[in-house]
């Protein structure tokens, strides 16, 4: 990954910062994007001095077209090339359907897959002529919907569906498409996940000390995207889940539903 130009979306904090770190260390050219300029300076300043590579801060917020291809053109005009583009923004919810505002559920999906899209269409032209690599930071709930997070579920099945249709498109033209599912990792998407109200939880239901560590997590991203896999799915209950609600649907509707009434301060009474 040396000398190649990565975007990374969502970067100024969890799995994106980690994100960024680790390529950086690997000596890619790394442009950072989310909507805070203070951190995304801050964490471009600190990558640059740290490990001696170019980093460059583009705040930008992917539910507005504009800002995505922005972010776009500002790469290109900085270093003429996107090899990778990782598509990690994202936010979550916590919430009965039938509790939940109609907007909740539009942000998400303005969020989780239209940031996406927005994203890759406007980086497309330029990874194709790198033959370059498209990632999508999905879900275990991109495989199994989860009830509570009806929003988040339905976002994460459209990004993937996505990802599934585009990748037969570019497949042949060079260009790689990998879809990862990080399973419960540390990090502070559960910290920031709306309410039935949109507004913030402010604290994660649960124990995040017990999961995989953000840091963790980029690295076997790093390595999917080097090795051009196709799928990634972590975490030994990510994988369970993934196996189980492919076989047994109706086992999984019982036990997710019994899994998820046990967090503290569940939606569910």
């Amino acid at each position: 990954m040396k000398n190649k130009v990565v975007i990374i979306t969502g970067a100024s904090s969890g799995i994106g910062e980690a994100l960024a770190h680790q390529f950086a260390k690997e000596g890619a050219i790394v442009v950072l994007a989310a909507r805070s300029p203070e951190k995304l300076q801050a964490l471009a300043s600190l990558l640059a001095a740290q490990y001696g590579v170019q980093a460059l801060a583009v705040p930008a917020d992917v539910t507005k077209v504009a800002d995505c291809q922005n972010l776009i053109e500002n790469t290109v005009a900085k270093f003429g090339r996107i090899d990778v583009l990782i598509n990690n923004a994202g936010i979550s919810m916590r919430a009965l359907f039938e509790d939940t505002e109609v907007k909740v559920i539009e942000s998400l999906m303005s969020v989780n897959f239209m940031g996406a899209v927005y994203c890759t269409r406007f980086a497309l032209p330029y990874l194709l002529q790198s033959k370059g690599s498209i990632a999508g930071i999905s879900s275990i709930a991109g495989y199994r919907g989860l009830p509570a997070r009806t929003g988040y579920s339905a976002s994460k099945f459209a990004l993937q569906g996505f990802l599934e249709a585009l990748r037969p498109e570019v497949m042949d033209r060079g260009v790689n498409v990998l879809t990862v599912c990080p399973g419960y990792t540390a990090s502070n998407i559960r910290k920031t996940a709306l309410t039935s109200d949109g507004s913030t939880q402010g604290e994660t239901p649960r124990n995040e000390e017990s999961m995989m560590s953000a840091e963790e997590c980029a690295l076997h991203i790093y390595k999917a995207i080097e090795k051009r896999k196709r799928t990634l799915i972590l975490t030994p209950i990510g994988k369970i889940t993934v196996f189980l609600n492919k076989f047994f649907p109706g086992l999984m509707d019982r036990m997710t539903l019994n899994f998820l009434k046990k967090e503290p301060d569940s939606p569910f009474k």
